[in-house]
């Protein structure tokens, strides 16, 4: 116990020596999500952000060493274009930092130079070359996710994103993309909010890790998954839930897809999958239809009949979204469909009304196609 109280008392000579240096060198530090940076860049720098490769991880620091002796150290090396040393609440440093200049020449010129390097007796820097993992992985996506719709949704969520590529197949559930990120930096800090805000903004269960691939797959339309054959679509005047597999869409409706992120929240969108045997591109030779739309086609061409809209106003949220009530009734089915859904504020009380008919109708097709 009295080691480890030892261990995090800080030596005042450090500090002061610290306060010193920033004090004559006027060198800013921010303290940022337990790491504190110098540069990103720093004030006089002028050329471009550094690319992959330019970044050195180092370890096995000192943990009352500081700023004012490695900042000194790498930057003889070369210029600087950001420094990050990870903290603890103590005030003492973890044992490690990142060292980031302008070209992958300086880094291994850093590698070279300061690796082995003794600071104190007994205590040797470890610099190699940082793995910067800059890709993200995100998987379950909508079947019907488009590249540049994905891109923008994830540069409204994150900063940094430089591209994506999408990607499908047999034994995946739905799309996966793969993101790249301008760095390190930008990724880690997607990876700590991308989850929420799927879930938030469209009601989506999407899975998020690090893809460890150094190069980008080349960008791709998303192929259709391999489907099973299904069984033929029942005679009109039965139920749409008799039993566990939903029936087929009917080809025209088969081969539209629904928008994978709507402006209304609250469901995850169906996953409608093309007929077989329908020909190429001709989804794109056919109008766009709303949720609504497609769940009033399909209960009709079922015999079901035209389903009966209950929406009620509740209450508006903290983050601003409308949330409604809704009761479903499809006539030929004994119970109705009941739930919530959410929608952004519209420019009129109509507008809105419709906003949530399509999200609620959404929900129901969900439920209706769900395995």
């Amino acid at each position: 116990m009295m080691e480890e109280r030892s261990s995090q008392v800080l030596n005042p000579e450090r500090l002061k020596a610290l306060e010193k240096w920033l004090q004559e060198t006027e060198v800013k530090l921010t303290q940022v999500n337990g790491q504190r940076k110098y540069g990103g860049p720093p004030d006089y720098w002028l050329g471009a952000p550094p690319g992959p490769g330019c970044e050195v991880f180092i370890s096995q620091i000192p943990r009352d060493v500081f700023e004012d002796q490695l900042i000194p150290l790498f930057r003889a090396v070369g210029p600087l274009w950001e420094f990050r040393l990870m903290m603890n609440f103590s005030g003492q440093n973890r044992g490690f930092a990142y060292a980031k200049y302008g070209s992958p020449a300086s880094a291994a010129a850093a590698i070279r130079s300061l690796h082995g390097r003794a600071l104190e007796p007994g205590a040797r820097l470890s610099v190699r070359r940082s793995t910067e993992k800059r890709q993200l992985c995100l998987g379950e996506l909508p079947i019907c996710t488009g590249r540049e719709q994905l891109l923008q949704v994830l540069r409204d969520f994150s900063e940094g994103v430089e591209g994506v590529s999408l990607r499908a197949g047999p034994g995946e559930q739905g799309v996966s993309a793969l993101v790249v990120y301008a760095s390190h930096h930008a990724a880690s800090m997607a990876k700590k909010v991308l989850i929420e805000a799927f879930q938030k903004r469209f009601g989506l269960a999407i899975t998020l890790k690090w893809q460890s691939s150094a190069r980008p797959k080349h960008d791709e339309p998303p192929r259709s998954p391999k489907t099973r054959p299904s069984s033929p679509p029942k005679p009109p005047g039965r139920s749409l839930l008799d039993s566990h597999r939903p029936p087929l869409l009917p080809p025209r409706l088969a081969q539209r897809q629904l928008p994978a992120f709507s402006r209304a929240v609250g469901a995850p969108s169906p996953m409608v999958h093309a007929a077989p045997g329908s020909p190429r591109g001709a989804s794109s030779m056919l109008p766009p239809v709303d949720a609504a739309a497609l769940l009033q086609c399909v209960c009709e061409v079922y015999g079901q009949g035209k389903p009966l809209y209950d929406l009620q106003y509740r209450h508006m949220g903290p983050d601003g979204f409308l949330c409604f009530s809704y009761r479903v009734y499809v006539p030929g089915l004994a119970t109705p469909f009941t739930g919530m859904v959410q929608t952004l504020p519209g420019p009129n009380p109509g507008a809105i009304q419709e906003e949530a008919r399509r999200a609620t109708a959404q929900q129901v097709l969900s439920a209706l196609y769900s395995a």
